[in-house]
C-alpha cells in the first residue's frame, strides 16, 4: 500500500511541475496515472485482485464516488438544469435509460454468461460520461457553448441519476448468487435507496439554508464557507451509512440541494478547494484502474466483449442521443456532437470496482474487462473525436458565410 501511495504523489507531483507542457500532447493527470497505475500493477499483479476485492477497498471507493458524485452536482450552473433544461432533460431521462436498455441487450447477445441484472450492473457502470480525462472538450470554443453547457449538465446529473439502478440491480445479482428471489433482493436494496435520498434532502438542505443565514449576518468567514463544502458530503454520506442508507446516492442528494439552494456570490469560490480533493480522491482510482489493465485480461480478450466496448462507446451512445432529441431546439450538428463526446471515466471506474468486490468471480471479471475496455477506448476515441467535432463546426460555419 505505501509504495502505491509514494507512486501516486510522485506522479501527481511529476504531472502538476510539467501539467501545461504535458496538455500540449493531451497528457492529462488521469492518463498519467494510468500509466503509472500500469508500471505498478506489472509488478504486483498477482496480489492486485485480492487487495481490490475486500471490505475496505469497497469503502473506500464508495467514499471515492460520493465526492466524486456530491462535486458533479453542485458543478452545474444555470438552476438545476443548466440553462436548456428541457434538452438536458431529454439527455437525462430518454437517452441515460435507452443507453442502459441498450447496452444490457447488446449484452445478452456479446456476453451471453451474464445474467440480465448482471448486465444491467455492466450497462450502468459504462453509460455515465465524465470529462477527468478529456477536459480539452468543456474548454475548446470551437464547440458552442450551449453544447458545451449541456454535456456538463449530463456528467454532473448522470452518474447520479444511475446509481439508483446500479444498486439495485447489484442487489439482485448478488442474490440471484444466493438463491435469493427478485423481492428478497429488492428489499435489501430499496430501503437504502429511499434512506439516502431523505439523508441527502435534508443535510444539503440544512447545510444551504442555514449558512445562507449565517452570512447575511455574517458570522462566517471565508475559510469556514470552504471547510463547509468538504464536510457535506462527508457529513451527508456518514450518516446515511449509520442508519443502513446508501452513502454515495445521498452524497449526490446533498450537492443537488445545496447546489439548488445555496444563495452565496462566493460559492462557486468555496467549491475550488473541494475541487482539488476530489481531484486527488479520483486520481487514487485512475491508478487503481491502471493497475487493473494489467489485472484484466487474465486468459486473454475475448473478441465478443471488444466487440461489445466499441459499440457502447459508439452506436449505443449514439442512437438513444439522436432519438431522444428529435424535434427539439438542437440543430443536427449540436445532437451529433452530444453523441460523438461522451467520454467515460472515474465513475465507470468505480462502479466497475465495486461489481468487481459483490459479484462471484466470472461475472465480476467480465465487468472488470468491460469497464477497462472501454475506459481505454474511450481515452483513444474520444480524444481524437474532440477536435473532429470542432472542425465540424468550423466547416458548418465556413460554409454558411460563403452562401
Amino acid at each position: 500500500m505505501t509504495p502505491s501511495l509514494i507512486t501516486i504523489a510522485f506522479v501527481v507531483a511529476g504531472w502538476s511541475i510539467f501539467a501545461k507542457g504535458l496538455q500540449r500532447f493531451h497528457l492529462t493527470a488521469p492518463i498519467v496515472l494510468v500509466l503509472g497505475g500500469v508500471a505498478v500493477g506489472l509488478t504486483t499483479r498477482s496480489a492486485l485482485a485480492s487487495t481490490l476485492n475486500t471490505e475496505v477497498a469497497q469503502r473506500i471507493a464508495e467514499f471515492i464516488l460520493a465526492m466524486v458524485l456530491f462535486l458533479d452536482a453542485t458543478d452545474v450552473r444555470g438552476g438545476f438544469f443548466g440553462r436548456d433544461p428541457w434538452s438536458a432533460a431529454r439527455l437525462l431521462f430518454i437517452a441515460l435509460p435507452l443507453n442502459v436498455a441498450l447496452s444490457a441487450l447488446l449484452g445478452r447477445w456479446l456476453l451471453p454468461n451474464l445474467s440480465w441484472s448482471e448486465l444491467v450492473v455492466v450497462a450502468c457502470a459504462l453509460t455515465s460520461i465524465d470529462f477527468a480525462a478529456a477536459p480539452a472538450i468543456l474548454r475548446d470554443e470551437r464547440i458552442p457553448e450551449h453544447v458545451r453547457s449541456l454535456l456538463k449538465v449530463e456528467s454532473g446529473y448522470g452518474d447520479g441519476i444511475i446509481s439508483p439502478v446500479f444498486v439495485c440491480a447489484l442487489a439482485v445479482a448478488v442474490g440471484e448468487s444466493h438463491r435469493e428471489s427478485l423481492q428478497e433482493a429488492l428489499k435489501m436494496a430499496v430501503p437504502p435507496v429511499v434512506k439516502a435520498l431523505v439523508i441527502g434532502t435534508i443535510v444539503g438542505g440544512a447545510l444551504a439554508l442555514l449558512p445562507n443565514a449565517a452570512e447575511r449576518r455574517n458570522v462566517m468567514t471565508e475559510q469556514s464557507g470552504r471547510l463547509l463544502i468538504i464536510v457535506a458530503p462527508i457529513l451527508s454520506y456518514g450518516l446515511s451509512i449509520v442508519i443502513g442508507g446508501n452513502g454515495f446516492i445521498s452524497a449526490f442528494v446533498c450537492g443537488i440541494a445545496m447546489a439548488g439552494l445555496r444563495r452565496s456570490e462566493t460559492f462557486r469560490q468555496q467549491l475550488a478547494s473541494a475541487d482539488d480533493i476530489g481531484f486527488l480522491l479520483a486520481a487514487l482510482m485512475w491508478f487503481v484502474f491502471g493497475c487493473a489493465t494489467v489485472m484484466a485480461p487474465g486468459n486473454g480478450i475475448p473478441w465478443r466483449t471488444v466487440v461489445f466496448a466499441l459499440l457502447v462507446l459508439t452506436v449505443i451512445r449514439l442512437a438513444p442521443v439522436m432519438l431522444s432529441t428529435t424535434r427539439s431546439r438542437l440543430s443536427w450538428q449540436d445532437r451529433l456532437a452530444i453523441s460523438c463526446l461522451g467520454p467515460r471515466g472515474t465513475p465507470s471506474i468505480i462502479f466497475g470496482l465495486l461489481a468487481f468486490n459483490a459479484l462471484d468471480a466470472q461475472p465480476a471479471d467480465v465487468t472488470v474487462m468491460t469497464v477497462v475496455l472501454v475506459v481505454l477506448g474511450s481515452i483513444v476515441i474520444h480524444g481524437a473525436g474532440s477536435p473532429a467535432v470542432a472542425r465540424m463546426y468550423l466547416r458548418s460555419e465556413g460554409s454558411r458565410c460563403t452562401s
